[in-house]
């Protein structure tokens, strides 16, 4: 039984990662780079788990929730954001 649940967690656990790393990067409505990608999935997953796999409900919670990113999902964030439309992003902003 624990061998057939260890296999089952492990099969979500990678599902999950998965899902954050595709809402991530897809090109859908806002790609994230590659250093976006390693800087932010955890903060993805502590912050906005519940919007995963939206891309767009993700993009935007990550945004909200700015000033509870760690530093470097938030300088990587800040970037791609300014070089998505020009301006930082700030907390509460919802593009």
């Amino acid at each position: 039984m624990t061998k057939t649940f260890n296999l089952l967690r492990t099969a979500v656990l990678t599902a999950a990662g998965v899902a954050a790393i595709s809402a991530l990067s897809s090109s859908a409505s806002f790609a994230f780079s590659a250093e976006a990608q390693q800087m932010c999935t955890g903060d993805a997953f502590r912050l906005c788990s519940s919007e995963i796999p939206n891309i767009p409900a993700v993009t935007a919670c990550m945004i909200k929730n700015r000033s509870s990113l760690s530093s470097g999902c938030r300088t990587v964030l800040d970037k791609e954001v300014l070089k998505r439309n020009g301006k930082v992003a700030e907390a509460g902003e919802s593009n």
